[in-house]
């Protein structure tokens, strides 16, 4: 990909002219250094294409690096911020709301905090949810809780309701936490707030329990989500270890993007078949699935396998005018599909067989998060903090390169990142499963 095409450049409110009150602990063990917009981090860090781009007198793509800037745009003692999650559940939830509340109360003496309820139902009149105040001691203790404090919704609503209840709120920061619907909302949002002449910024924290967000290199709750995955491996692998001809077979989450059932399978290496929906197969024929499975079942007496959702699709007949409430296209179920192939595929052959079907799915996306989530969501929510009381809008806090930067909602926002057939990560599972390609031709 050329990296150098993505246009870089944040958008902002104004210049910055407040002294940062971070600037109080100049003197004091909480001193840090400040961040300024000129510190950038590359986008493509691989050396050929640094040369060539270099040779060809261009200035390589970066990204503004994300943290506290020494002169802030918004009054803390005026200010009032908003914070919405929306879209599925997923584990961190909890975690970036606390790390957002936190950071503006005690970093910038913000006291004007609220949470909005249910997603971007929470701005429409007609649904009548109650406004939560937030305060530190209304978050302090969430970390161990699953889901969101705030509550979450799905589906379009007006976005002029919202903008006109951010005016009527005077709210000058809104942090908008979700998947890519919720990006593009937020661009929406943001065109009728310009259009309207209104000073409000609007900071995306990126939120897919998938990892398929584009640019983002990891999103929050995928850790937590391979950790609880691989428990569901070590449950499929002993029963079916436990039984003669016995079959673990898992449906793991990825509509798209087989990021989580893919690095599960290398997480806990008792996985015998991988099937994301990046790569094609076939289930019938010499070299497809159904015959592939029966080989191993004959030599191993058992088998694992990883099935992500959005994978085989083509096995179905798929109505792409049937959308979910988010406007997604409804997937068939791929998980119990299998199952019904693989055991009525055995049964013409006469093998009996013991399969264990594992749907933890739901489990997963409302679960705690981990002890790496958390501390990855303490970042994200801090760094979301600073961005916005910069006066940056349209914009995402992201981690790329090992960085935390700022990513124009633009370069996000309608595109899907997904797992390279011919790539690291996809090869390894290939390797440490020993499967090949099941396609006839």
């Amino acid at each position: 990909m050329d990296y150098n095409s993505i246009d870089a450049e944040i958008e902002t409110l104004g210049e910055p002219k407040i002294l940062s009150p971070i600037s109080r602990w100049e003197k004091s063990a909480k001193s840090q250094n400040f961040v300024s917009d000129n510190d950038k981090v590359l986008i493509d860090v691989k050396f050929e294409r640094l040369i060539k781009t270099v040779k060809a007198g261009k200035i390589p793509t970066s990204f503004e690096m994300a943290g506290p800037r020494s002169k802030i745009f918004f009054d803390p003692g005026k200010l009032r911020c908003a914070i919405v999650t929306c879209g599925g559940l997923c584990p961190g939830l909890n975690d970036i709301i606390r790390s957002i509340v936190l950071e503006l109360h005690y970093s910038y003496g913000v006291r004007n905090i609220y949470g909005m309820r249910y997603g971007l139902q929470g701005f429409i009149p007609k649904y009548g949810h109650e406004i939560m105040d937030l305060k530190p001691e209304s978050v302090v203790n969430i970390l161990e809780m699953g889901g969101s404090i705030l509550g979450s919704s799905r589906g379009a609503q007006s976005i002029e309701e919202i903008v006109n209840t951010l005016k009527k709120m005077n709210i000058g920061i809104l942090f908008m936490i979700g998947g890519d619907g919720t990006l593009m909302a937020a661009t929406r949002i943001i065109d009728t707030i310009t259009k309207m002449g209104l000073k409000i910024s609007v900071i995306g924290i990126p939120k897919t329990i998938d990892n398929d967000i584009y640019m983002v290199s990891r999103t929050f709750g995928f850790d937590t989500a391979v950790e609880m995955a691989t428990q569901a491996i070590r449950g499929a692998h002993n029963e079916a270890v436990g039984y003669p001809n016995g079959i673990g077979l898992i449906k793991l989450m990825g509509r798209y993007s087989g990021f989580i059932t893919a690095t599960s399978a290398l997480a806990q290496q008792n996985v015998n078949f991988v099937l994301i929906p990046e790569v094609d197969f076939d289930l019938k024929g010499p070299k497809g699935f159904l015959n592939a499975l029966e080989k191993r079942i004959h030599l191993r007496k058992h088998a694992v396998i990883l099935v992500a959702e959005g994978a085989g699709q083509k096995f179905f007949e798929i109505d792409k005018n049937e959308r979910d409430e988010s406007g997604n296209i409804r997937l068939k179920d791929i998980g119990l599909f299998l199952k019904d192939k693989i055991i009525s595929y055995f049964k013409s052959r006469n093998i009996n067989l013991s399969l264990k079907y594992i749907d933890p799915s739901y489990m997963i996306r409302s679960l705690p998060a981990n002890a790496n989530d958390h501390v990855f969501c303490s970042f994200l929510g801090r760094d979301a903090v600073h961005a916005g009381m910069a006066g940056k809008t349209r914009v995402l806090i992201g981690h790329w390169n090992n960085y935390f930067v700022h990513i124009p909602m633009g370069a996000s926002a309608g595109k899907r990142k997904k797992v390279d057939p011919n790539g690291k990560l996809w090869l390894s599972v290939l390797h440490a499963t020993g499967q090949s390609s099941f396609k006839n031709s």
